[in-house]
């Protein structure tokens, strides 16, 4: 351990090669210019926040995660995400939830997109052997975080209407890739779904790796949205993620709704409505990778998917 007297190392923070590429390609000149003053913006964070540089710097789609080390000793991770919009209310939800059942906000600068959080892991959801059990024990997790939401949280009832407009305009503007009956599925489900839903914190993104081993709880949400509405909207990322160890199996559906059904059970929500919301959000992706063009094959079994499920 560092003496007490013994100067802290400011060790310049280097940005991953591949973050740097994705993001420049995905965000062009404003991602270019992000990117030149990132490692200067972690710096002065550092020294704000009395921290050093702890181990590799890891990162997701649209941030940077340093491990670091507090001035008490303690570990921590910083973490610096690109000024996207879905960013914007992260700390919201941690300030929210307090430490029950995600990490721990720290410190914040949302200027910066900036956080200073509990140190969890190594570890995810992802590893546990058993894909049910890891279901479920985010269906535990799950209910733990759908707490009642403060005002000025972004609400999911109030994109009912574009939720609407965008799937008819892709059904026409792809050619209708699924049938009609998913995609008035679909339509109903925002209809009857989304308009009607509690006040209560959504995570937004819940999957395995998303959900971290713990030291004061055995399991950790990082990476909320921070929206409000009905939590068994977060059946779907669940569910999506879970199928990858099925497909080809010939039941894609079948292991679809045991997941939705385990995940539903374990986080006290209605399995009917996880249902719909799941193919809903299914038929929402599929048109996404249709448009995109990103991965012909997750689209085509995404659509699969979404045929299925009704």
């Amino acid at each position: 351990m560092r003496r007490p007297d013994a100067p802290r190392r400011r060790e310049a923070v280097a940005v991953p090669e591949d973050f740097a590429r994705l993001t420049a390609a995905r965000e062009g000149e404003r991602g270019l210019a992000w990117l030149a003053g990132l490692p200067a913006l972690a710096g002065r964070l550092l020294r704000r926040w009395d921290c050093e540089v702890a181990g590799p710097v890891a990162h997701g789609e649209v941030g940077i995660v340093v491990p670091v080390r507090r001035a008490d000793g303690a570990p921590a991770a910083l973490k610096v995400s690109f000024t996207h919009p879905g960013n914007v209310h992260e700390p919201d939800a941690f300030a929210v939830w307090e430490g029950r059942g995600a990490v721990l906000l720290l410190e914040r600068d949302d200027a910066a997109f900036a956080m200073l959080l509990e140190h969890a892991g190594p570890g995810t959801l992802a590893d546990l052997p058993d894909t049910e059990e890891a279901v479920a024990e985010a269906g535990r997790l799950l209910r733990r975080l759908a707490v009642p939401a403060p005002p000025g949280l972004p609400r999911l009832a109030d994109l009912a209407d574009r939720w609407e407009e965008e799937l008819r305009a892709n059904d026409e503007a792809l050619g209708r890739p699924m049938s009609r009956r998913a995609t008035g599925a679909a339509l109903a489900a925002v209809a009857e779904l989304a308009g009607d839903q509690p006040a209560v914190m959504v995570h937004g993104d819940l999957h395995f790796r998303n959900v971290l081993r713990g030291a004061r709880e055995p399991w950790l949400a990082i990476d909320p949205k921070g929206l409000v509405g009905d939590p068994a909207y977060d059946t779907f990322s669940l569910v999506r993620a879970s199928l990858l160890d099925v497909v080809g199996s010939g039941d894609l559906a079948g292991h679809a709704r045991r997941r939705v059904a385990v995940f539903a059970e374990a986080a006290g929500l209605d399995a009917e409505r996880a249902l719909r919301w799941t193919q809903l959000l299914t038929v929402r992706s599929a048109h996404w990778h249709r448009a995109h063009d990103r991965d012909p094959g997750l689209a085509r079994l995404t659509e699969q998917l979404a045929e299925q499920l009704l």
